[in-house]
């Protein structure tokens, strides 16, 4: 029966149904195949899914992306990176990772982070004489830190689900978010001596502090934006709930008094568009919580972890299994249905092992995102794509080594604890 459901869920998907059908359907067929249930229980663990105030934060956290966006801190943000890296060779590419790494700090999404960022830089680059399938590739893979450096979305579904603190998670990010973005750089470095990419050669221009200073006072707003959000929640001034709230108001703020991008008028729309966001991924978190409901009542968490538990006694095995099944998974299905699908079999096996909770999460997150840039899905990749107006297999030849340098990235936080734990044990206790 599982395994019937499983592949039922797959295959629908890779067909081209809605990834909100495909788990309903599963759902519903799974509950009417079962003797002892009835179908009106599936509707009522679809309700008690979202029946949580931890998910209260997202429909905040989508709007206040929304806000930032039209306020003109995208624009911002490129500017202020072009100023701090753009005079080293492949400056602008350098700029378009640091400026994702700091927009990741105030979206807290990596769709809204590859849209906005791409949507900026890609034009210049191209100009310049980037290719454009290198330009797609490297800021849908660089738009992946808007869901591991907080504010994450991603992180508040997940802890909801999974019951770990918001906060702790939003920690666990920073140190792995700054990696990524590092071994981005790294390989941006490589392609230099790549002989085929002379324009990676560049420089434009010096240095300059003064400019730095002038960058700065029309950025600072932005810039404090993730620090009043982690800082609150750490401080205990507000919840991660509360904090959505507060991101919001901030961002209205910025927009409308400080940058004047924002007026009256445009509030329709984008309150339109957050609701449309919301209700898409609220949908997808309750059908996917249903159906996880209904796999934990046919004992799928109990063999999943007695299938782990066949392999390996090993902590650092089990993580290792965990992360090739999510990335292989999110490479055919949506990634956020993976993600919440086998949250609770996360769960599960973290207790039984006794992998830090904050440790499991972030690699869910990480493969989670690994998976959106990973084809023939990869949602970010058609983002970016789309904007750089080329084909998708000139992306694929180059999306393939930022991929490495981000699964390089994950096998540090699976083989080093720490690097995951360690702020969240350090602030939380």
């Amino acid at each position: 029966m599982i395994w019937f459901l499983l592949a039922l869920m797959l295959g629908t998907m890779l067909v081209g149904v809605p990834v909100l059908l495909s788990i309903a359907l599963v759902g519903y067929v799974g509950v009417a195949a079962v003797p002892d249930l009835v179908m009106p229980l599936f509707a009522q663990k679809m309700f008690a899914q979202l029946d949580s105030f931890t998910l209260l934060a997202l429909p905040y956290f989508i709007l206040a992306g929304g806000l930032m966006s039209a306020s003109g801190m995208s624009q911002q943000l490129v500017d202020f990176s072009r100023v701090l890296v753009g005079h080293l060779r492949a400056g602008l590419a350098h700029a378009s990772v640091v400026a994702s790494m700091v927009f990741a700090g105030i979206s807290g999404s990596s769709t809204a982070d590859a849209s906005a960022i791409s949507a900026i830089v890609i034009p210049t680059m191209k100009k310049s004489g980037y290719k454009a399938g290198f330009a797609a590739a490297l800021i849908a893979t660089a738009g992946t830190i808007g869901a591991i450096i907080p504010p994450s979305m991603v992180m508040v579904v997940y802890g909801s689900i999974a019951q770990v603190s918001i906060g702790g998670l939003f920690l666990a990010g920073v140190i792995p978010g700054v990696l990524v973005a590092a071994a981005l750089m790294f390989t941006i470095k490589l392609y230099t001596y790549h002989p085929d990419y002379p324009e990676l050669r560049v420089t434009h221009g010096r240095f300059e502090w003064r400019a730095l200073g002038r960058s700065l006072v029309e950025v600072w707003p932005a810039l404090m934006g993730p620090v009043i959000i982690v800082g609150g929640i750490l401080s205990g001034v507000f919840t991660a709930t509360e904090a959505g709230a507060i991101a919001c108001l901030y961002a209205l703020l910025l927009g409308m008094l400080y940058y004047r991008r924002i007026g009256w008028r445009d509030l329709p729309r984008i309150l339109i568009e957050a609701a449309v966001m919301t209700t898409m991924v609220s949908g997808v978190i309750a059908v996917a919580g249903a159906s996880g409901w209904l796999l934990a009542y046919l004992e799928f968490n109990a063999g999943a972890v007695k299938f782990v538990t066949s392999f390996s006694q090993n902590p650092t095995v089990v993580l290792l299994i965990v992360a090739a099944v999510m990335i292989v998974l999110g490479t055919f299905v949506d990634s956020l249905a993976v993600l919440l699908i086998f949250a609770p079999v996360a769960i599960s096996l973290s207790k039984t092992y006794g992998i830090d909770p904050f440790q499991m999460g972030l690699v869910m997150v990480m493969c989670n995102q690994i998976g959106s840039v990973s084809p023939p899905t990869a949602p970010l990749l058609f983002i970016t794509t789309g904007i750089a107006q080329c084909s998708f297999s000139e992306v694929n030849r180059h999306v393939w080594w930022f991929m490495l340098a981000e699964t390089l990235v994950l096998l540090a936080v699976i083989f080093v604890p720490g690097l995951a734990s360690w702020l969240p044990r350090y602030f939380l206790g």
